[in-house]
């Protein structure tokens, strides 16, 4: 599997992200939000967080890997994405 995996500078996107030469989707392996939107500063986040979902058939599919890479990506993201509090949007 080839993987390019880059994290923004205001932490909540990813600026890059191939999987096989082909433009990726941190949906596809999950789901991200703020986790505790009242407690964060105007236009902030109060506990943003990235949770992977069960891989699915058509993703594997669509990026030529196997649930054992599909679960080292989504990891990745895990760690990536998710970050608490943050008022980088301010």
């Amino acid at each position: 599997m080839k993987l390019e995996l880059e994290f923004g500078t205001a932490l909540c996107y990813t600026p890059t992200f191939i999987i096989n030469d082909i433009e990726a989707d941190c949906d596809d392996f999950g789901e991200k939000y703020d986790r505790s939107p009242d407690d964060e500063e105007e236009y902030g986040c109060g506990d943003m967080q990235f949770t992977s979902i069960p891989a699915k058939i058509e993703v594997l599919e669509k990026y030529g890997i196997t649930k054992a890479e599909y679960n080292l990506i989504a990891n990745q993201l895990e760690v990536g994405l998710s970050f608490g509090s943050c008022g980088w949007c301010v």
